[in-house]
């Protein structure tokens, strides 16, 4: 730090004002700036992953690549800086598959209707519909599921789900 401190006092032309040193350096073998050149090339691949390929290919600061900083990247490929710093460091810890390759999610979804509560929402839809209505609508449903106790909270979304699974219909 002290190095980099004392360059930009004195003026050292290796020093920018604002650029950092990198931490991750992008250094993109042969095979890889070529798979990556064409998969830019051919098009054919989601946007993410033709953004990315990007990004390391301007970041490349292997003999013969740009080298470019990130400003210059964020305007080249019209993505965020954080964007371009996190491609960076997933390719310098992780490799390029990984960056390439998305991450398969690891959330779990908690269920709102357990079985006994999805045959209640489907006893009630094939009930009488309420006064002054002449069918159920997803949100009445939902909102009757949630007055009658049988759930805390019940979206239209969530009992369209479960009356199509059923192959119910409201009409």
């Amino acid at each position: 730090m002290d190095v980099i401190l004392l360059r930009w006092i004195h003026g050292s032309p290796s020093c920018q004002e604002g650029v950092m040193e990198k931490r991750y350096r992008v250094t993109l073998t042969g095979e890889e700036r070529q798979e990556l050149q064409k998969l830019v090339s051919v098009g054919k691949a989601a946007a993410r992953k033709l953004m990315r390929a990007r990004v390391l290919l301007l970041a490349n600061q292997a003999e013969g690549g740009p080298g470019k900083a990130d400003p210059e990247i964020v305007e080249a490929v019209a993505c965020g800086r954080a964007t371009v710093e996190r491609v960076r460091k997933q390719f310098v810890e992780e490799g390029l598959e990984a960056v390439l390759q998305p991450k398969p999610s690891t959330r779990v979804y908690e269920r709102k209707m357990d079985g006994r509560t999805e045959a209640h929402l489907i006893a009630l839809t094939c009930g009488a519909p309420p006064p002054g209505r002449s069918r159920w609508t997803l949100r009445l449903l939902g909102d009757r599921m949630v007055g009658l106790g049988y759930v805390e909270a019940l979206s239209h979304e969530t009992v369209r789900r479960t009356l199509k699974k059923t192959n119910l219909s409201l009409g």
